[in-house]
């Protein structure tokens, strides 16, 4: 019998998530099937309860669903409370068991352990949330900067992390905001040009094309990790989570890159 997994979000057409998992599907050998599940917020809570009874297995879950996705679940990791916010649910013993796989395949994508860095996390978003709260808990100094001071300041206190009102040198850097998601946007956008690019740069957005960011951090000859890879990262711990077997980190990895999608 077929299983299903998919991605609930508003918008989701352009994730790469379905290419993704497919292919690792197949590499496995499983009888599983993943798509796209376009949904509005006030349909959530109700699309969610009904996707076990359809055959369904689990679900990741992307804006703007991700804090609905802890509230509708019965059970959730630590991460997810602590992160309050879910990006992978889990249909299984009648439950809907909630997770937030954003921190540990972050982790899981830098080159190495941040412990002891200092780390400057651009945004106060949701991913922005999830990636301060994995440097703080794997031993990093973490700053938050946000274009609106108030909530880089409500996050950090959040968290029990700093916040900054100007970004400040650091030995990693991550770009969690939007920028980089439209044609138009520049590095202008990011007031990084008084600070030298880090050692290590983790550009969240992914695409075609050469962010802003990226390219700010390849002037300083740092060591990149972009969001494809993260994205991979995390959809492997939730691959894992469903299916219980080891996830085909190559296969995912080179579906992801050859994904159609913008």
């Amino acid at each position: 019998m077929l299983t299903l997994a998919g991605v609930l979000g508003d918008p989701v057409a352009h994730s790469r998530s379905p290419a993704m998992h497919n292919a690792a599907f197949e590499a496995l050998g499983l009888d599983w099937r993943y798509v796209k599940l376009p949904v509005p917020p006030e349909l959530f809570a109700e699309t969610v309860r009904a996707l076990p009874e359809l055959g369904y297995r689990g679900a990741n879950v992307t804006i703007p669903h991700k804090e609905a996705a802890l509230a509708v679940a019965d059970s959730a990791s630590d991460a997810a409370r602590a992160i309050g916010a879910a990006n992978t649910l889990t249909f299984a013993d009648g439950e809907v068991q909630a997770d937030n796989t954003d921190a540990a395949g972050f982790l899981a994508a830098l080159p190495r352990s941040p412990a002891g860095m200092g780390a400057l996390v651009l945004g106060a978003g949701g991913a922005a949330r999830a990636v301060a709260w994995a440097l703080d808990r794997a031993g990093a100094r973490v700053s938050v900067w946000n274009r609106t001071p108030e909530r880089a300041a409500a996050l950090a206190a959040d968290l029990g992390v700093a916040s900054v009102e100007a970004p400040v040198a650091a030995e990693l850097v991550v770009n969690a905001t939007s920028v980089g998601l439209r044609s138009e946007d520049s590095i202008d956008d990011l007031p990084l040009a008084w600070i030298d690019p880090p050692a290590i740069a983790v550009e969240l957005v992914y695409g075609r094309h050469e962010t802003p960011f990226g390219a700010w951090a390849a002037i300083g000859a740092s060591e990149v990790v972009d969001g494809l890879e993260v994205l991979v990262r995390q959809g492997a711990l939730a691959f894992e989570a469903w299916t219980g077997q080891e996830p085909p980190l190559d296969v995912m990895r080179r579906a992801a890159r050859a994904s159609s999608s913008p």
